[in-house]
């Protein structure tokens, strides 16, 4: 286990016995930052997988860099790519045009999105939120699965929000407000708990 995860796991059994049993049942965390490739790939990547499941997303994600001969497509190549040659392989008419204004920001390097390692959680967000269909929850996966920050809660996410209701028997669905109230307890490691949760409705993101 990474000195770290070890870390957040101690600190979160014992604000949260509540979470802590679920942490015990489900076992070793899962959460890395991926190192491979680039940002503009993995921004990309999270952009194919808004509002579908892991399966479906993935799913098209691999039709996708089976278009570019297996591999993640430069910005030049999605900027030169018809539209309809993408929507063919299963992304839909807003996130192709999602994916065509992000390889316009990275090809003519406009917002600075090699330099996202060296920003502050809130100026990544600010930084993302600029291209067309990268809302605060695709930009908090970056900030999760590609750079590594130990300290996200996304709290509009649906399956936070529906292990939320499971674990701690909530009547109702809870509020992104409601959210963040229950999970201020598991600062600083918000993400390791984030996943502990998708765990719980078994749909970690990629």
């Amino acid at each position: 286990m990474p000195p770290r995860h070890a870390k957040a796991l101690a600190h979160l059994r014992a604000v949260d016995p509540v979470l802590g049993r679920w942490i015990d049942t489900a076992g070793a965390c899962g959460w890395r930052r991926e190192q491979d490739g680039t940002h503009f790939d993995h921004i990309a990547r999270s952009i194919v997988y808004q509002q579908l499941s892991g399966a479906a997303a993935s799913t098209i994600h691999g039709r996708v860099l089976a278009l570019f001969g297996g591999r993640a497509p430069t910005p030049a190549e999605v900027l030169r790519t018809p539209g309809a040659r993408l929507r063919a392989v299963g992304l839909s008419g807003r996130k192709v045009e999602y994916l065509k204004d992000l390889a316009r920001h990275a090809h003519a390097k406009t917002l600075g999105i090699d330099a996202l390692h060296d920003m502050a959680d809130a100026e990544v967000i600010a930084t993302l939120t600029q291209v067309r269909g990268i809302g605060e929850w695709t930009a908090q996966m970056v900030l999760m699965f590609r750079l590594g920050r130990p300290d996200v809660l996304p709290v509009l996410d649906l399956g936070i929000q529906k292990a939320i209701k499971l674990l701690y028997g909530l009547r109702t669905h809870p509020t992104p407000a409601r959210v963040a109230k229950v999970g201020a307890r598991w600062a600083p490691y918000r993400t390791v708990a984030s996943w502990y949760l998708w765990r719980r409705v078994d749909d970690p993101p990629q």
